[in-house]
């Protein structure tokens, strides 16, 4: 985008043309060469689009940070400098000025548009609130000398935290999808450091120094590590001015090295118990390498994701299953029933790869869904079609059986729906649904056991097939 009008700016304007003044007769034919002052300083100014345009494209920051100023203000000096280029009144030169400055104007919006787009403010939004629970709950009660209070609660706010973040529009743009990954990156990195120290918490204090020279080293090595670990956690979350990867990943190192030293030898409960440390600091070693990765576009930019095609060819086989058993079922035939291919595509789905990558995670979930979603419509439909009620069956039992027939139906439409939930078909489906759910509460049991059981089931059914067509219809994205 950056240099678009390269070609136009330099293609047919400089072999020679026609040039006709405003108002007089045309003159004879000039050509008009780049050695042309105005022509020299419209290729200086594309030079340093050249350079200006990727860093703007793939920008992922906010208008107040640094970079982001620091692009501004050369662009607007380019523009300036493209505004103070002498035409002399000549069509060519005003033209290629034009296109000069609509492309830096356009490098500007383009800027400014990704900067403070709502997307990549709600992923501020949410990392904000990430570093706050971070700092409150782990960084600051151990600068303060005291323990961290890591707990299921704290765990599952951080995961409600990366499941909103997933769901985050980018829209196909880069600097969006950049923003998106990054904060991932780190907060999922704070889950693996914080998750796996937790089980650490219960365990008893390390071997007595009285044991063997070297544990009294290990365990100082020990009180390290937890240092670091926090100071880990801190620049994940950007709560640390003072510490760099680099720098962290030295001390790290280091610890490494001294532990190696030590003669352990003939004693095998210390060589685990130095073992266990060195594990442990290789699995904060693993989560240093952040600074560079969120610039590589094959880690976010999922779409080029092995796993992510893997499920993508999964979905098309579904998609076509789908169809085939919604045209079966429409003439009345019962007969194509692919559960044996649809459970293949589980098994294939629960083998897909997905590093830890929530938004991998979510791609999978949701195929799993489209799967099942087919699997279960078949079991209604088969068990709708062997049902032989006999004359003793409970009236409420009944009742139940008929909403089953009704949220069959309806499940049918709901799997060949392909639209949006501003249409009316949604709005007609998700009221339909609604209905039979209050139909099903309205049921009673009268103390039927079989009944309640059913009506149960049938609360669920319909239930997961809201929610099927709520996630059809949610637009998300990986």
């Amino acid at each position: 985008m950056a240099v678009r009008w390269l070609c136009s700016l330099f293609g047919k304007p400089f072999d020679g043309g026609k040039r006709m003044d405003h108002g007089g007769p045309q003159d004879q034919q000039q050509p008009y060469h780049p050695q042309h002052p105005a022509m020299m300083r419209l290729y200086e100014v594309q030079k340093e689009v050249s350079t200006l345009g990727p860093q703007v494209c793939t920008f992922s920051g906010l208008q107040n940070d640094r970079e982001y100023k620091r692009m501004e203000r050369e662009l607007t000096q380019l523009l300036l400098q493209v505004d103070q280029v002498d035409t002399e009144g000549k069509l060519e030169l005003q033209g290629a000025r034009k296109r000069a400055a609509q492309e830096v104007e356009g490098l500007l919006r383009y800027l400014e548009e990704n900067a403070s787009h709502p997307s990549r403010l709600a992923i501020e939004e949410l990392s904000n609130a990430a570093r706050e629970l971070v700092d409150e709950r782990v960084v600051e009660p151990q600068r303060a000398g005291g323990v961290a209070e890591i707990n299921d609660e704290l765990v599952d706010a951080l995961q409600e935290l990366v499941l909103r973040l997933t769901q985050i529009k980018t829209e196909g743009r880069v600097p969006l999808r950049k923003a998106r990954y990054r904060a991932l990156t780190r907060l999922c990195a704070v889950q693996d450091v914080l998750e796996s120290r937790t089980p650490q918490q219960t365990l008893s204090l390390p071997l007595s120094g009285d044991t063997h020279e070297a544990v009294n080293r290990i365990n100082q090595v020990m009180v390290k590590v937890s240092m670091a670990r926090s100071q880990l956690v801190a620049l994940l979350m950007g709560l640390s001015g003072r510490d760099s990867c680099a720098h962290l990943s030295r001390i790290l190192t280091e610890l490494q090295v001294e532990l190696d030293a030590l003669d352990v030898s003939g004693n095998a409960a210390i060589r685990n118990y130095r073992k266990q440390v060195v594990e442990e600091i290789n699995g904060l070693l693993k989560h240093l390498d952040l600074e560079g990765e969120g610039d590589d576009t094959r880690r976010y930019d999922l779409a080029q994701n092995n796993s992510i095609r893997e499920i993508e060819a999964v979905r098309a086989h579904v998609s076509h299953l789908r169809e085939g058993v919604l045209r079966h079922c429409v003439v009345g035939d019962l007969s194509f029933r692919p559960k044996a291919e649809l459970q293949s595509l589980l098994t294939h789905l629960d083998q897909v790869d997905t590093a830890k990558n929530p938004c991998i995670r979510e791609a999978r979930r949701r195929a799993v869904v489209e799967v099942q979603a087919i699997v279960t419509f078949l079991d209604l439909r088969e068990a709708l079609v062997c049902r032989q009620p006999g004359p003793e069956e409970h009236p409420s039992h009944r009742a139940v059986w008929l909403v089953l027939g009704s949220l069959s139906d309806l499940q049918a439409q709901v799997l060949g729906f392909d639209g949006k939930r501003a249409d009316k078909s949604y709005m007609m489906l998700e009221e339909l649904l609604t209905k039979q759910l209050l139909a099903l509460d309205a049921v009673d049991p009268q103390g039927d056991a079989s009944t309640k059981v059913a009506r149960k089931q049938a609360v669920k059914f319909a239930q997961n097939i809201l929610n099927y067509l709520d996630m059809k219809t949610d637009e998300w994205e990986y």
